[in-house]
C-alpha cells in the first residue's frame, strides 16, 4: 500500500497544475479575505466595510476558513477530479493495474493522496492567513493576540473535512464519468451556481427546502465555516445548523463519495 501512495504522490507533485491550484488558493484568500476588505475598510466611515475585526491576528482561522464551502473547496474538487481522471485521460488505467494485485489498492493511494493533498492545502492557507493578519494588525497598530493552539487545531480539522470532502466529491464524478473536464464542469456548476440559487432563490420559497440546506454539502460545509468564525457574508457561508451535525453530515458525504468511487471502479470495465 505504502509504495502506491508513494508513487501516487510523485505523479501529483509533479503536476504542474496541482501548483497553479494551490496559487490560485492563495490568491484568492489574500484578495478576498484581506486586500479587498481592507481596502475597504481604509475608504469606508460606516458600515460592514468598516469592520477590521475578522482581519486581525485573534480571527486568522476564520478568514482563512471562510472561502472553502465555495470557492477553495472548487479548487478541492477539481484536485480530487485531476488524481482520478486524468489515467482515463491518458488511457492509463490498464498500464497501471496489470502491474498491481488490485483495483481498491490503486484506488485507495488515490483517496489518500487527495486527502494528503488537501492537507498542504489548508495549512498553506492557515499560514498565509496567519501572515496576512499579522500584517494588518501591525499596520493598524493593534495588539498582537493568537487564538488558542485549540483553537486553531479545530479549525484546521474542519478545513480538511470540508476541502477532502470536496475532493472525493471530484474522486467520484471522475470515476462515474470517467473523464475530466465534464466532472469538472458538473462540480463547478453545483457549487458556484446550483448551490446559490437554492440559498439564494428557493429556500426562501419553500419551507422544505430551507430545511433541507443543512443536509446538503455544501450546506454543512458553510454552517462549519460559520460557526469557526468565517464571515457569514462570504458567499456559501451561512450557521444552518450546529458543528456537531455539520461535521457528521460532511464525514457521511466523504466516506458515501469514497465508497461508491471505489465501488463503481471494482466492478465496471475499464
Amino acid at each position: 500500500m505504502f509504495p502506491d501512495i508513494h508513487a501516487e504522490i510523485g505523479v501529483q507533485a509533479r503536476r504542474a497544475a496541482n501548483w497553479l491550484l494551490l496559487a490560485t488558493a492563495i490568491a484568492l484568500t489574500v484578495t478576498f479575505a484581506y486586500v479587498i476588505p481592507y481596502a475597504g475598510y481604509k475608504g469606508a466611515t460606516e458600515g460592514p466595510g468598516s469592520d477590521l475585526t475578522p482581519m486581525l491576528t485573534g480571527n486568522f482561522a476564520g478568514s482563512a476558513i471562510g472561502g472553502m464551502p465555495a470557492f477553495i473547496g472548487a479548487l478541492a474538487l477539481i484536485h480530487g477530479v485531476l488524481i482520478a481522471g486524468s489515467d482515463y485521460a491518458w488511457d492509463v488505467w490498464k498500464t497501471i493495474l496489470v502491474q498491481q494485485p488490485s483495483r481498491i489498492r490503486v484506488f485507495l493511494a488515490k483517496v489518500v493522496t487527495a486527502a494528503l493533498g488537501c492537507l498542504v492545502l489548508v495549512v498553506v492557507l492557515f499560514a498565509v492567513s496567519a501572515a496576512a493578519s499579522l500584517a494588518v494588525t501591525t499596520a493598524e497598530g493593534g495588539a498582537v493576540a493568537w487564538p488558542a493552539a485549540s483553537g486553531v487545531a479545530e479549525g484546521l480539522g474542519a478545513a480538511w473535512l470540508i476541502t477532502s470532502m470536496w475532493a472525493l466529491l471530484g474522486v467520484f464524478l471522475a470515476v462515474a464519468l470517467r473523464a475530466v473536464a465534464l466532472p469538472v464542469g458538473i462540480g463547478l456548476v453545483w457549487m458556484l451556481a446550483v448551490q446559490n440559487l437554492i440559498s439564494g432563490l428557493a429556500a426562501p420559497l419553500l419551507d422544505w427546502v430551507d430545511a433541507l440546506q443543512a443536509w446538503l454539502p455544501g450546506g454543512a460545509a458553510g454552517s462549519l465555516a460559520a460557526s469557526l468564525g468565517a464571515r457569514e457574508d462570504t458567499p456559501a457561508v451561512a450557521e444552518l445548523t450546529g458543528p456537531a451535525q455539520a461535521s457528521l453530515v460532511l464525514t457521511a458525504y466523504l466516506l458515501v463519495f469514497a465508497i461508491a468511487a471505489g465501488f463503481l471502479l471494482r466492478r465496471r470495465d475499464l
